[in-house]
């Protein structure tokens, strides 16, 4: 059995040995009801033009820093002495200008979904020193600038609008916008879930025409939510939710002119119930590139479409047996005669240089691996940047390749997973290295130089991993009985005995290209676990067939049936976890949330001879009660599938379970719906099987807000000790 220890790790070992009088317990209420065991992050930099210098938001002020140094070099804003009005002095974020000549404050913002919010903006002109209010009339979504600066467009109450910064006029592109009917230029609930966006609209590199998205969802059917706030009734909220095979939105493009002020439809695709995952400009203000995908999500065009006609001539085609990601890694040259586009077209995720007729002219990356984040092109030098699971698919290191070809060449590395971002001219970035037992660090390097500062450590929570006497999590793997290698990690409970047998919990997400066996830091989790640890527990995580960063053939084979090899791997990492010596084959637990909730509660029923317990947070329960994009891109329709829908299903097996099963959901969940879990206890009543439920009002997907974390957490734990059934001392 191979195992992976990082030299920290070891270095922990020596440490617990000789120091295990000087431990701290650790408590739910330390992990979850106070902040002191959270990782310090860097937010993401706004790198300036000049490439020296970046800023922040400190308080309610805009400050400058030297990328050099990390000395404040200027206040660029000062939101206390801009007080007045309809403006509180108070704000949440900020954008510049691409000249960087006026800042765009956003300021009371609101939650709508995962991604989407609305909020009051204004412009800050910094000649002028003057704050003007973008949109006086109520909160807006997805206020951009111009690329010249002059006007801001954004939604409200589902219509594309424009503001000219040079006078009081508003304009209105749209005009049909209608709740629960039509959106314009902002994405409806499935394509700001699935397909990443919220913001369906994009300004010309010129800044003269808008491209926007228009979403017809009047045929799409309502899911309702009731939020419960003290008054006589609830509050119910409906929303528009596509569920499997059921009526999508229709979704249409059209391209606006700000000197005609008039509207043009770009051209349809044959397939009206196909996607438009994506729009990008090229360098030419005249051209726009509109991504078209079937609905089963295996054949993707991208159209190069006119501006001026809306008439469009296919750029790009990619076509695959199983279904297609969409990302937006595609970068068109300030030559105008190239881009860089990524594909897994090879079986590994990979990137190449076309022209803009769409002849390939050079494949840029090779080999059995994976590029996993696209970083740019950095022109002036001539090179790619990008991150890459090349060694192993539990690191990441981040190269760079020539666009003339050759062989890559290594940026940066670590012992772990490192991760950067760059700097506008690329002559800086900001490194963020860890592994699974140390806290991220942040430095900052030259291009091709050695770091000149560590902006955060993490080292006082690298105190209280020596003050609570932190087990270290280690690496191994191990070949199933089909002769699948699988890679997992392990954390063994303190004052650990070979001779001695421990409960072990399982923990999992699961899905589609996601890993979880990764060397960096777990999060508040890895706290959560050293805890179990302390409590006596074995906590091992594997990720199954299905999972990512090791090509598309493992990633994609649970294409159709989602949750039938992932749910075999469990098992049969569960019973290679019950062969070792110092794990207690009768009391194995595993739990996950979301798709980890779907997976453990399949474990727990078709493997309920292997699992004694099982936590399952938001889970689905069937794949037909959720969404369209998600769903058929791995299961097609229920229709087409109905086999893959019923044998991965949980709601379909509860007569099998045997163990102790605990089923928490968020009633106004609006991703997993509330009515997964309430169809699993009507499955489970009828079945006359006994099992835990907690369900947590007001709360979405995360489960989060007013200690319910804490809540939860605390609940998991008791749920664990007492079904697992810790014996003897806290160490046994």
């Amino acid at each position: 059995m191979m195992r992976y220890i990082s030299l920290i790790a070891i270095l922990f070992v020596i440490t617990i040995t000789e120091t295990p009088a000087q431990t701290s317990p650790l408590t739910v209420e330390d992990i979850w009801g106070k902040t002191h065991l959270r990782a310090k992050r860097v937010p993401g930099f706004n790198f300036t033009l000049d490439g020296a210098h970046y800023t922040r938001r400190v308080d309610n002020l805009i400050v400058q820093y030297s990328i050099a140094t990390g000395a404040p070099v200027d206040t660029l804003f000062d939101g206390a002495a801009h007080a007045g009005n309809s403006f509180s002095g108070s704000f949440d974020s900020y954008a510049f200008s691409d000249d960087e000549r006026k800042l765009l404050i956003k300021a009371n913002t609101e939650r709508i979904y995962r991604r989407s919010t609305k909020a009051n903006f204004y412009v800050y002109d910094r000649s002028s020193d003057a704050l003007q209010a973008v949109f006086p009339d109520g909160k807006v979504m997805h206020c951009t600038l111009s690329p010249d600066g002059q006007n801001a467009a954004f939604v409200f109450d589902n219509d594309l609008y424009y503001r000219e910064l040079t006078s009081d006029a508003a304009v209105r592109i749209t005009t049909d916008g209608k709740h629960n009917h039509i959106i314009n230029g902002s994405a409806d609930w499935v394509y700001e879930e699935e397909f990443g966006f919220t913001q369906a609209f994009q300004w010309s590199p010129d800044g003269e025409k808008i491209a926007f998205y228009r979403f017809d969802e009047s045929r799409v059917r309502e899911f309702s939510m009731d939020y419960y706030r003290g008054d006589l009734y609830p509050e119910q909220v409906t929303f528009k939710y596509p569920k499997v095979g059921e009526e999508n939105a229709i979704v249409t493009v059209h391209i606006y002119d700000l000197t005609t002020r008039q509207t043009i439809d770009a051209d349809r695709s044959s397939e009206p119930d196909g996607y438009i995952p994506r729009l990008k400009w090229t360098r030419n203000p005249d051209q726009l590139v509109v991504f078209r995908m079937n609905r089963h999500q295996n054949h993707l065009q991208l159209w190069n479409t006119d501006a001026q006609t809306g008439a469009s001539t296919l750029l790009l085609e990619e076509k695959n047996q199983y279904f297609i990601d969409i990302t937006d890694d595609l970068t068109f040259l300030t030559d105008g005669k190239s881009f860089v586009w990524t594909s897994e077209s090879s079986g590994y995720n990979h990137i190449y240089l076309y022209d803009t007729k769409g002849k390939l002219k050079r494949q840029l990356t090779t080999g059995d691996y994976d590029v996993t984040s696209f970083y740019g092109v950095d022109e002036a030098r001539g090179r790619v940047y990008y991150q890459a699971a090349a060694r192993t698919p539990m690191q990441r290191e981040v190269y760079w390749v020539s666009l003339r070809g050759g062989d890559p060449q290594m940026l940066c590395k670590g012992a772990g997973q490192v991760s950067v971002q760059f700097s506008s001219t690329y002559d800086y970035y900001v490194l963020n290295a860890s592994d699974i037992n140390t806290p991220p660090v942040y430095s900052v390097f030259p291009t091709g130089q050695d770091a000149v500062r560590t902006i955060e450590d993490n080292d006082e929570l690298r105190n209280y991993q020596r003050l609570y006497g932190t087990r270290p999590m280690e690496f191994f793997s191990f070949k199933t009985s089909e002769d699948v290698e699988l890679n997992g990690w392990m954390l063994k409970p303190m004052f650990f005995d070979s001779t001695r047998q421990y409960p072990v919990l399982m923990y999992l997400y699961g899905g589609p290209g996601s890993q979880q066996v990764v060397d960096n830091w777990r999060g508040t989790n890895y706290w959560w676990f050293q805890l179990l640890a302390q409590r006596g527990f074995v906590v091992a995580c594997v990720d199954n067939r299905g999972t990512g960063a090791r090509g598309e053939e493992f990633r994609k084979m649970t294409y159709l049936k989602l949750g039938h090899y992932e749910t075999i791997d469990q098992i049969e990492a569960a019973k290679y976890l019950g062969s070792l010596p110092y794990v207690d084959a009768r009391r194995i637990g595993i739990f996950g949330w979301s798709y980890g909730g779907y997976m453990s509660s399949l474990c727990l029923l078709k493997g309920n001879d292997v699992f004694k317990a099982a936590i399952a947070v938001a889970p689905v329960t069937n794949w037909k009660w959720y969404d369209t994009i998600y769903t058929e891109r791995y299961m097609r329709t229920l229709a087409e599938n109905p086999d893959g829908y019923y044998e991965n299903s949980p709601v379909n097996f509860a007569d099998r379970l045997r163990g102790d099963y605990l089923l928490v959901h968020g009633i106004t969940d609006d991703n997993v719906h509330w009515q997964h879990t309430v169809e699993m206890a009507n499955a489970l009543i009828r079945a006359n099987k006994q099992f835990d439920t907690y369900f947590y009002p007001n709360r979405a997907h995360g489960i989060s807000g007013d200690n319910a974390r804490l809540h939860l957490y605390t609940k998991m734990t008791q749920f664990l000790l007492e079904s697992l059934g810790v014996r003897g001392s806290a160490g046994s």
